[in-house]
Protein backbone atom coordinates (compact mmCIF):
# COMPACT_ATOMS: atom_id res chain seq x y z
CA UNK A 1 0.00 0.00 0.00
CA UNK A 2 1.04 3.19 1.05
CA UNK A 3 4.59 2.80 2.84
CA UNK A 4 6.72 2.68 -0.53
CA UNK A 5 6.48 6.23 -0.75
CA UNK A 6 8.65 6.40 3.00
CA UNK A 7 11.39 5.47 1.76
CA UNK A 8 11.96 8.73 -0.21
CA UNK A 9 10.42 10.88 2.03
CA UNK A 10 13.12 10.45 4.31
CA UNK A 11 15.27 12.49 1.97
CA UNK A 12 12.71 15.42 -0.06
CA UNK A 13 13.48 18.67 1.05
CA UNK A 14 10.51 19.91 2.99
CA UNK A 15 10.31 24.07 2.58
CA UNK A 16 9.15 25.48 5.97
CA UNK A 17 6.27 27.98 5.97
CA UNK A 18 3.65 29.70 8.02
CA UNK A 19 0.36 27.21 8.14
CA UNK A 20 -2.90 28.68 7.59
CA UNK A 21 -5.81 28.54 9.60
CA UNK A 22 -7.52 25.26 9.17
CA UNK A 23 -10.98 26.36 8.46
CA UNK A 24 -9.47 28.93 5.86
CA UNK A 25 -8.08 25.85 4.23
CA UNK A 26 -11.32 24.01 4.05
CA UNK A 27 -13.00 27.27 2.58
CA UNK A 28 -10.62 27.94 0.18
CA UNK A 29 -9.74 24.30 -0.86
CA UNK A 30 -13.57 24.00 -1.39
CA UNK A 31 -13.74 27.16 -3.84
CA UNK A 32 -10.96 25.99 -5.87
CA UNK A 33 -12.65 22.19 -6.13
CA UNK A 34 -15.67 23.86 -6.91
CA UNK A 35 -14.53 26.24 -9.74
CA UNK A 36 -11.66 23.86 -11.63
CA UNK A 37 -13.99 20.89 -11.36
CA UNK A 38 -17.21 22.66 -13.19
CA UNK A 39 -14.74 23.64 -15.80
CA UNK A 40 -12.78 19.92 -16.08
CA UNK A 41 -11.99 18.96 -19.33
CA UNK A 42 -13.59 15.45 -20.29
CA UNK A 43 -12.44 12.59 -18.10
CA UNK A 44 -9.36 11.08 -19.64
CA UNK A 45 -9.52 8.74 -17.04
CA UNK A 46 -13.37 7.44 -17.22
CA UNK A 47 -12.45 3.88 -18.02
CA UNK A 48 -9.83 3.39 -15.15
CA UNK A 49 -12.01 5.18 -11.96
CA UNK A 50 -15.28 3.87 -10.76
CA UNK A 51 -16.68 7.37 -10.97
CA UNK A 52 -20.04 6.12 -9.74
CA UNK A 53 -18.61 5.53 -6.74
CA UNK A 54 -16.25 7.70 -6.37
CA UNK A 55 -17.24 10.99 -8.51
CA UNK A 56 -13.34 12.85 -8.18
CA UNK A 57 -14.39 15.00 -11.10
CA UNK A 58 -17.69 16.19 -9.82
CA UNK A 59 -16.81 17.57 -6.28
CA UNK A 60 -19.22 20.58 -6.31
CA UNK A 61 -22.71 18.09 -6.83
CA UNK A 62 -24.42 17.24 -3.84
CA UNK A 63 -22.81 13.27 -4.69
CA UNK A 64 -19.38 14.82 -4.94
CA UNK A 65 -19.83 16.81 -1.65
CA UNK A 66 -20.58 14.00 0.46
CA UNK A 67 -18.24 11.64 -0.72
CA UNK A 68 -15.53 14.79 -0.23
CA UNK A 69 -16.78 14.80 3.33
CA UNK A 70 -16.77 11.34 4.65
CA UNK A 71 -13.46 10.85 2.77
CA UNK A 72 -12.58 13.86 4.89
CA UNK A 73 -14.13 12.08 8.13
CA UNK A 74 -12.21 8.67 7.86
CA UNK A 75 -9.22 10.55 7.71
CA UNK A 76 -9.30 12.26 10.94
CA UNK A 77 -10.93 8.93 12.31
CA UNK A 78 -8.64 6.71 11.42
CA UNK A 79 -5.80 8.90 9.91
CA UNK A 80 -6.23 6.73 6.34
CA UNK A 81 -9.01 7.09 4.04
CA UNK A 82 -9.23 3.80 1.81
CA UNK A 83 -11.58 3.70 -1.36
CA UNK A 84 -12.16 0.09 -2.40
CA UNK A 85 -12.49 -0.62 -5.96
CA UNK A 86 -11.39 2.96 -6.69
CA UNK A 87 -9.47 1.36 -9.69
CA UNK A 88 -11.61 -0.78 -12.38
CA UNK A 89 -11.06 -4.84 -12.22
CA UNK A 90 -10.11 -4.00 -16.39
CA UNK A 91 -7.15 -1.33 -15.08
CA UNK A 92 -5.86 -3.24 -12.40
CA UNK A 93 -5.67 -6.34 -14.46
CA UNK A 94 -3.70 -4.23 -17.12
CA UNK A 95 -0.95 -2.63 -14.35
CA UNK A 96 -0.28 -6.05 -12.81
CA UNK A 97 0.32 -7.04 -16.79
CA UNK A 98 2.16 -3.99 -17.28
CA UNK A 99 4.47 -4.97 -13.82
CA UNK A 100 5.09 -7.92 -14.96
CA UNK A 101 6.17 -6.91 -18.50
CA UNK A 102 8.33 -4.46 -16.80
CA UNK A 103 9.82 -6.30 -14.22
CA UNK A 104 13.42 -6.05 -15.37
CA UNK A 105 13.40 -2.60 -15.24
CA UNK A 106 12.68 -2.46 -11.51
CA UNK A 107 16.04 -1.84 -9.41
CA UNK A 108 16.20 -3.97 -6.31
CA UNK A 109 16.94 -1.69 -2.78
CA UNK A 110 17.58 -4.14 0.42
CA UNK A 111 18.71 -1.27 3.44
CA UNK A 112 18.38 -1.31 7.28
CA UNK A 113 17.38 1.92 8.95
CA UNK A 114 15.72 3.11 11.81
CA UNK A 115 11.85 4.30 12.51
CA UNK A 116 13.15 7.67 11.35
CA UNK A 117 15.10 7.21 8.45
CA UNK A 118 17.83 8.49 10.34
CA UNK A 119 21.55 6.98 10.91
CA UNK A 120 21.47 5.07 14.41
CA UNK A 121 22.06 7.20 17.66
CA UNK A 122 25.07 4.99 19.20
CA UNK A 123 24.54 7.26 22.71
CA UNK A 124 21.12 5.63 23.55
CA UNK A 125 20.65 1.60 24.38
CA UNK A 126 20.20 -0.52 21.39
CA UNK A 127 16.66 -0.95 21.86
CA UNK A 128 15.99 2.88 21.94
CA UNK A 129 14.16 3.54 18.76
CA UNK A 130 16.81 5.76 17.67
CA UNK A 131 19.13 3.24 17.32
CA UNK A 132 16.86 -0.06 16.72
CA UNK A 133 17.34 -1.16 12.83
CA UNK A 134 15.02 -2.79 10.88
CA UNK A 135 14.66 -3.65 6.91
CA UNK A 136 13.28 -2.41 4.08
CA UNK A 137 13.74 -4.45 0.70
CA UNK A 138 11.23 -4.14 -2.67
CA UNK A 139 11.77 -3.76 -6.15
CA UNK A 140 10.79 -0.36 -8.03
CA UNK A 141 9.82 0.61 -11.44
CA UNK A 142 10.29 4.27 -12.28
CA UNK A 143 7.66 6.29 -13.56
CA UNK A 144 10.03 7.48 -16.95
CA UNK A 145 9.14 3.57 -17.62
CA UNK A 146 5.30 3.80 -17.45
CA UNK A 147 3.70 4.08 -20.94
CA UNK A 148 1.72 7.42 -21.05
CA UNK A 149 -1.27 5.52 -22.15
CA UNK A 150 -0.83 3.49 -18.78
CA UNK A 151 -4.44 3.47 -17.03
CA UNK A 152 -2.71 5.22 -13.80
CA UNK A 153 -0.65 7.11 -15.70
CA UNK A 154 -3.73 8.96 -17.30
CA UNK A 155 -4.93 9.05 -13.73
CA UNK A 156 -2.03 10.30 -11.99
CA UNK A 157 -2.13 13.09 -14.65
CA UNK A 158 -5.16 13.96 -14.30
CA UNK A 159 -6.22 17.39 -12.76
CA UNK A 160 -9.19 16.32 -11.32
CA UNK A 161 -7.18 13.40 -9.31
CA UNK A 162 -5.00 16.31 -7.99
CA UNK A 163 -7.75 18.19 -6.73
CA UNK A 164 -8.99 15.21 -4.99
CA UNK A 165 -6.29 14.76 -3.08
CA UNK A 166 -5.80 18.18 -1.43
CA UNK A 167 -9.41 18.58 -1.12
CA UNK A 168 -9.06 15.23 1.51
CA UNK A 169 -5.96 16.51 2.90
CA UNK A 170 -7.93 20.36 2.99
CA UNK A 171 -4.86 22.00 1.03
CA UNK A 172 -5.21 24.69 -0.75
CA UNK A 173 -3.39 23.38 -3.75
CA UNK A 174 -1.55 20.26 -4.34
CA UNK A 175 1.33 19.90 -7.30
CA UNK A 176 2.09 16.12 -8.92
CA UNK A 177 5.68 15.32 -8.58
CA UNK A 178 8.24 17.19 -11.13
CA UNK A 179 10.90 14.04 -10.55
CA UNK A 180 10.58 12.13 -14.13
CA UNK A 181 11.40 9.23 -11.67
CA UNK A 182 9.76 9.01 -8.75
CA UNK A 183 6.67 10.96 -9.81
CA UNK A 184 4.71 7.34 -9.81
CA UNK A 185 6.28 4.27 -9.92
CA UNK A 186 5.52 0.07 -9.42
CA UNK A 187 6.85 -1.31 -6.25
CA UNK A 188 6.80 -5.27 -6.13
CA UNK A 189 8.00 -6.74 -3.05
CA UNK A 190 8.62 -10.79 -3.77
CA UNK A 191 9.30 -13.43 -1.11
CA UNK A 192 11.07 -12.26 1.55
CA UNK A 193 10.85 -8.50 0.98
CA UNK A 194 9.36 -6.23 3.27
CA UNK A 195 9.19 -2.56 4.20
CA UNK A 196 10.24 -2.12 7.86
CA UNK A 197 8.47 -0.14 10.70
CA UNK A 198 8.72 3.45 10.10
CA UNK A 199 7.11 7.14 10.33
CA UNK A 200 6.75 8.89 7.22
CA UNK A 201 8.63 11.98 6.76
CA UNK A 202 6.01 13.30 4.69
CA UNK A 203 2.56 14.74 5.78
CA UNK A 204 0.88 12.23 3.63
CA UNK A 205 1.21 9.62 0.77
CA UNK A 206 -1.07 8.09 -1.38
CA UNK A 207 -1.28 4.48 -2.81
CA UNK A 208 -3.02 2.44 -4.95
CA UNK A 209 -3.26 -1.66 -4.81
CA UNK A 210 -2.86 -3.76 -8.03
CA UNK A 211 -2.29 -7.82 -6.18
CA UNK A 212 -1.91 -9.10 -3.20
CA UNK A 213 0.86 -11.28 -1.68
CA UNK A 214 -0.10 -14.84 -1.95
CA UNK A 215 0.71 -14.66 1.98
CA UNK A 216 2.30 -11.78 3.73
CA UNK A 217 2.93 -8.21 2.65
CA UNK A 218 -0.15 -6.84 5.22
CA UNK A 219 -0.22 -2.88 6.07
CA UNK A 220 -0.22 -2.74 10.22
CA UNK A 221 0.06 0.59 11.57
CA UNK A 222 0.22 2.17 14.85
CA UNK A 223 -2.56 5.48 14.68
CA UNK A 224 -0.75 8.30 16.47
CA UNK A 225 1.72 6.73 18.40
CA UNK A 226 3.80 9.87 18.43
CA UNK A 227 2.72 13.81 17.97
CA UNK A 228 4.17 17.10 17.05
CA UNK A 229 5.18 17.35 21.03
CA UNK A 230 5.84 14.01 22.06
CA UNK A 231 8.03 11.82 20.13
CA UNK A 232 7.22 8.73 22.52
CA UNK A 233 10.31 6.91 22.46
CA UNK A 234 9.04 4.79 25.54
CA UNK A 235 6.02 3.65 23.13
CA UNK A 236 7.71 3.31 20.02
CA UNK A 237 9.78 0.86 21.77
CA UNK A 238 7.37 -1.16 23.49
CA UNK A 239 5.33 -1.14 19.46
CA UNK A 240 8.24 -2.42 18.18
CA UNK A 241 9.51 -5.01 20.46
CA UNK A 242 5.75 -6.36 20.78
CA UNK A 243 6.21 -6.65 16.62
CA UNK A 244 2.91 -5.90 15.74
CA UNK A 245 0.40 -7.66 18.45
CA UNK A 246 -1.64 -4.41 19.15
CA UNK A 247 -1.29 -2.89 15.70
CA UNK A 248 -4.13 -2.35 13.20
CA UNK A 249 -4.19 -4.28 10.29
CA UNK A 250 -5.53 -2.56 7.30
CA UNK A 251 -7.59 -4.42 4.29
CA UNK A 252 -5.86 -3.53 1.28
CA UNK A 253 -7.80 -5.30 -1.74
CA UNK A 254 -6.84 -5.12 -5.35
CA UNK A 255 -8.17 -1.76 -7.21
CA UNK A 256 -8.15 0.06 -3.67
CA UNK A 257 -7.19 4.00 -3.47
CA UNK A 258 -5.96 5.23 -0.03
CA UNK A 259 -4.74 8.64 1.67
CA UNK A 260 -2.58 7.82 4.68
CA UNK A 261 -1.01 10.09 7.16
CA UNK A 262 1.81 8.36 8.45
CA UNK A 263 3.58 11.14 9.58
CA UNK A 264 2.98 10.13 13.59
CA UNK A 265 1.93 6.71 12.63
CA UNK A 266 4.53 4.35 12.58
CA UNK A 267 3.84 1.48 9.89
CA UNK A 268 5.08 -1.50 7.89
CA UNK A 269 4.14 -4.04 5.08
CA UNK A 270 5.35 -7.71 6.71
CA UNK A 271 7.30 -10.27 4.71
CA UNK A 272 6.22 -11.60 1.50
CA UNK A 273 5.66 -15.31 1.32
CA UNK A 274 4.94 -17.33 -1.45
CA UNK A 275 5.38 -17.08 -4.93
CA UNK A 276 2.76 -14.08 -5.72
CA UNK A 277 4.23 -10.99 -5.75
CA UNK A 278 2.89 -7.86 -3.67
CA UNK A 279 2.24 -5.14 -6.94
CA UNK A 280 0.93 -1.42 -5.90
CA UNK A 281 2.01 2.38 -6.92
CA UNK A 282 2.72 4.90 -5.15
CA UNK A 283 1.88 8.55 -6.03
CA UNK A 284 3.61 11.29 -5.24
CA UNK A 285 2.18 14.93 -4.58
CA UNK A 286 3.81 18.30 -2.72
CA UNK A 287 3.10 21.69 -1.72
CA UNK A 288 5.43 22.98 -4.07
CA UNK A 289 5.29 22.72 -7.95
CA UNK A 290 9.68 21.36 -8.23
CA UNK A 291 9.27 18.48 -5.81
CA UNK A 292 12.51 16.27 -6.95
CA UNK A 293 14.53 13.41 -5.29
CA UNK A 294 18.43 14.75 -4.50
CA UNK A 295 20.61 12.78 -6.70
CA UNK A 296 21.47 10.30 -3.69
CA UNK A 297 18.63 8.90 -3.16
CA UNK A 298 17.50 8.73 -6.89
CA UNK A 299 20.47 6.71 -7.22
CA UNK A 300 20.04 4.47 -3.68
CA UNK A 301 15.96 3.58 -5.07
CA UNK A 302 16.54 3.74 -8.91
CA UNK A 303 19.81 3.02 -9.95
CA UNK A 304 20.70 6.27 -11.98
CA UNK A 305 19.82 10.17 -11.86
CA UNK A 306 17.42 12.22 -13.44
CA UNK A 307 19.85 15.24 -13.82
Amino acid sequence: MICANARRNAMLEKPTQRQPDPQTVLLICERNTMSQSTVSAPHGYADVVDLERYPIGDLDSATGRAFLQQCREDLVAHGVCTLPGFITPAAVTEMVQLGEALADKAWASDQTHTVYFEKPDETVDPADPRAHQVRSAKHGIAYDYIPQDAPLRRLYESDDLTRFIAAVLGKPVLYRSADPLDALQITSFSAGEELGWHFDRSEFSVTVMYRQAEAGGDFDYYPGLRSETDENYAGVQKALQSNGIEAVRLPSTPGALAIFRGHHAMHRVTPVEGATARLNSVLTYGERPDMKLNDLTSQLFYGRTSS
